[in-house]
């Protein structure tokens, strides 16, 4: 009876480190990319395909304008041409601008940038509407929720999974009203168990 006994706790650990021996990242490497995904709600923005800006070279309308990010990061200025823009901050973009007017065509160019139109957000799973979105700067998970429809009755309202634009990995996250979300960004609400 107890070589029974020990047999069964020994398929218990087998089952188990079966189990845990997957692709599922271990829990130190998880908090990390929760960290990760936490803090880039509140770093600098940065430029990505599908964000629309407004390029303005002060005194020079013609190298004026609004441009799109290309599906390579880059956007297509008058005079310079192409000028790497993806994963880049506002600042390093005009900076970058700066840098090739400068360069040969203009003394002393000022150049000023804004985003226009950001990329949009996807929202899937348990909302009543799911879809693409459009971004406004400072958009929650509660607030893409809400314009999904909310949530459906069978909603986890605990826990929210967001896979960043940047990344491969969905990360859970617990559901709070501070959860921000980023241009590009897929939320995804699960179903709930009980």
């Amino acid at each position: 009876m107890l070589r029974v006994v020990l047999l069964n706790i020994l398929l218990a650990f087998a089952v188990v480190g079966c189990a845990t021996s997957g692709s599922d990242p271990a829990p130190a490497q998880t908090a990390a990319i929760q960290e990760m995904v936490v803090n880039q709600a509140t770093a600098a923005y940065r430029l990505g395909s599908g964000d629309q800006v407004r390029v303005i070279v002060f005194g020079e309308e013609d190298l004026s304008g609004e441009f799109v990010v290309d599906g390579a990061g880059m956007v297509s200025l008058p005079l310079v041409g192409e000028v790497p823009a993806g994963g880049k901050t506002l600042q390093e973009f005009r900076t970058e601008i700066e840098t090739l007017l400068s360069d040969g065509y203009l003394t002393d160019p000022r150049v000023s940038a804004e985003v226009l139109n950001y990329r949009p957000f996807y929202i899937l799973g348990e909302v009543e509407e799911s879809g693409e979105y459009p971004y406004t700067d400072g958009l929650t998970v509660m607030n893409a929720v809400a314009r999904a429809g909310g949530f459906t009755y069978r909603a986890n309202t605990r826990v929210v999974f967001i896979k960043r634009a940047d990344t491969n990995q969905e990360v859970e996250l617990p559901l709070t009203a501070t959860v921000r979300v980023m241009p590009g960004d897929t939320i995804r609400i699960a179903e709930r168990f009980f």
